[in-house]
Formats: C-alpha cells, sequence, structure tokens
C-alpha cells in the first residue's frame, strides 16, 4: 500500500469521530521493539505554535513504557474493517501476547515512527509535553468515579505533529 502526505490541516474527516469511534493505534518504539494499543480519548488542534494531539495512556498499559521511553508516537487509523484487530489491541496487553501476531496487522515505518499498512491515517508527532493528570482535580464527581474508580491515573502526552499520510 501508498500513502501520500498531506499538511494536518488537509483530513478530512471529524478529528474528534475520528478518536472517539475509529480506536486510532496509539504507537511507540523502535522498527524491533514497540508496542501499540487503541486510544478513543485525544484532541488534535494547535498548540504553542504547532498543529499538535494529545493522547492519554494509563501507567497500568504496557504502552505506558515505550511512550516515555521515545520521544516520537504515531497515530494509525485504521479502514473500516478491522474491528476485531482493534478490539485486541484495546483489550490485551503486548506483556502477555504478541499483538502484531494476534491482530493480524502488518507493522511498516513511516518518518521513523511505526504504522499499520492498514491504515487509513497515519500522524506522526514528537513528544513536547508529558504530564499526569491530577484526576482528583476534576470537578465533576461522577467522571472521577467512572473514569478513576481503579486509581489507575492517565499521564497525557501532547506531541507536535511532524507529518500526516492517508492512504492512496
Amino acid at each position: 500500500m501508498a500513502f501520500e502526505k498531506l499538511e494536518a490541516s488537509q483530513i478530512t474527516e471529524n478529528t474528534i469521530a475520528m478518536i472517539r469511534d475509529r480506536w486510532p493505534l496509539l504507537a511507540a518504539g523502535t522498527s524491533d521493539d514497540f508496542n501499540f494499543m487503541t486510544v478513543s480519548w485525544g484532541m488534535i488542534g494547535e498548540l504553542w505554535f504547532h498543529d499538535a494531539v494529545a493522547v492519554y495512556v494509563r501507567h497500568s498499559r504496557h504502552t505506558f513504557q515505550y511512550m516515555e521511553n521515545h520521544s516520537q508516537f504515531t497515530l494509525s487509523i485504521l479502514k473500516p474493517g478491522f474491528e476485531q484487530a482493534l478490539s485486541i489491541a484495546g483489550s490485551k496487553s503486548g506483556r502477555d501476547i504478541n499483538k502484531t501476531a494476534a491482530t493480524g496487522l502488518t507493522p511498516v515505518v513511516i518518518d521513523g515512527g511505526i504504522a499499520f499498512e492498514e491504515a487509513e491515517y497515519v500522524i506522526v508527532a514528537k513528544r513536547m509535553f508529558q504530564s499526569d493528570l491530577d484526576y482528583k482535580a476534576i470537578e465533576d464527581e461522577a467522571i472521577i468515579k467512572r473514569a478513576y474508580g481503579n486509581g489507575d491515573p492517565h499521564r497525557m502526552y501532547i506531541g507536535a505533529i511532524s507529518s500526516v499520510y492517508r492512504q492512496k
């Protein structure tokens, strides 16, 4: 498959729906050692004079250590038809299984980041900020109970978008 390079502003889909409903694959690491997971919380916009993307990773996730150890990460928004692969990527840990084999997805290196051949869009970003979310500062008690009842916090990563690709 071939990808064409775009500007971030040329993404034609609703980016809220893209993240919330299509569960992009967040990947970090090297071609020899990487991990990935689905995300459904995130944002795309502008921050500090850069097109930017924000993703949130719980400390307990295997991908967390990859995000900590590598400043570059990708979001691969898969084409429709890969719901089973997304379900595995979001519910199974790379500590326990080979997620690449289990999902049947094809990793590719794009601009130095790990992405997937089955993607409709790939966003490559370089971390420019990270911080734990202080869930105790959330003003809506129902959100705290629903999202953090288990006490497992998220770390927010904001990356400057270095490139965007769309499947031809």
